[in-house]
Order: structure tokens, then sequence, then C-alpha cells
């Protein structure tokens, strides 16, 4: 059903203040216009493209909680985190990201989006990658998007590790598996049974 003007652009604003990640392409698909009057509504209506707007709402609510590493050296952009708990990470693959002659994604941009968000879940001053089991279940391709969930598995205080799995998806569908063996001081339970 299309909208006027006025009704499309409240709707555009309840949809992005529900979802802030929300891409152009999925506006246009929802209000049945191109993407390029998306783009006009949004510059209208002062609202930020994508990357600005997961950018703001990270530095809102991440930098403080993100404890082992700057979150600006995340790769790829934390959306969501839960520390020792779970995190959610996006990587958009552009062009710098893939082989000229395929235009498929280099793994190293997977497996370190799977890896930064493995060591940011941790809570700890000082987490560090010991083991790493990967696994690429299929070609990522540029103009694709790929969101990481880390998700801790278990924590041995005594030894110093937690183990971390994080499964990158494109859409629904499964394009990398990892499960990381970190590293990490402990320091907060030490300092407690002091």
């Amino acid at each position: 059903m299309r909208r006027n003007k006025k009704e499309r652009q409240q709707l555009l604003i309840e949809t992005i203040k529900e979802n802030p990640f929300v891409t152009d392409e999925e506006l246009a698909n929802k209000f049945s216009v191109s993407v390029q009057t998306i783009r006009l509504d949004r510059l209208e209506l002062s609202i930020p493209e994508l990357r600005e707007r997961i950018k703001n709402v990270a530095e809102q609510t991440l930098t403080d909680e993100i404890r082992a590493l700057p979150l600006e050296e995340v790769i790829g952009e934390v959306i969501d985190i839960n520390l020792d708990q779970q995190a959610i990470s996006i990587l958009d693959i552009k062009k710098e990201h893939v082989f000229q002659r395929n235009g498929i994604a280099r793994g190293h941009h997977l497996f370190a989006q799977a890896n930064s968000l493995a060591v940011a879940v941790i809570n700890d001053e000082l987490a560090l990658t010991a083991k790493a089991s990967i696994l690429f279940t299929r070609s990522v391709k540029e103009n694709e998007r790929v969101i990481a969930k880390a998700k801790v598995q278990k924590t041995d205080h005594l030894a110093d590790r937690s183990l971390v799995e994080v499964s990158s998806y494109v859409g629904n569908e499964l394009v990398f598996k990892g499960e990381f063996e970190m590293f990490r001081s402990c320091q907060l339970e030490k300092d407690e049974t002091r």
C-alpha cells in the first residue's frame, strides 16, 4: 500500500526508532519506494545513514562496557554486548575486504570479526586468544552483511580460560563458526577474593 509522503516519513521515523540497524534497501521494500526516496526522506528528517546510526548506538551504549580492548579496535560494529555472556557485531563486506578477481571476502576479515568479538565479550582487562578452531561454511561476497554472534560457553577461573563460540551469518545462513579459547587474567575475581 502506497502512502503519502507525510505518512511514510512518520512511519520511517518509527521504524528506525524500533530498529536503528534497518538498511535503506529494507526500508525501500517495506514502503514500496526507491532507495533514493528513502535517502531523501532521511536527509529531510535529519536521520543519519545506517553506518552513522550503528556508530552512535555503539558509542552511547558500549564504550564503557568493553574492557579487554578499545571499541574502535573491534572489527565490525558492536551492536550489543553483555560481558561474559554474549555479544553481536555487524561487518558490511566492501571492496577492500574482497579478492578483486572474484568478489569473495578474504577469510581473515571474517576471522578478525569473530576473534575481536570473542575478546570484547570477556569481562577482563586482559583477554587473549589462546586457541581457535574455525570453520568457513560458505563464501561471503561483496555487499553482503555479516552478523557475528558470540556466546561465552564456559569459564574456568582456576585455569584463567573462557570458551567463546562465535557464529557468523549472512541473513539466516551460517557462513563461519569458531570456538575460541580465551586466556583471561581474571583480575576481577582475584580482586574480589582479597
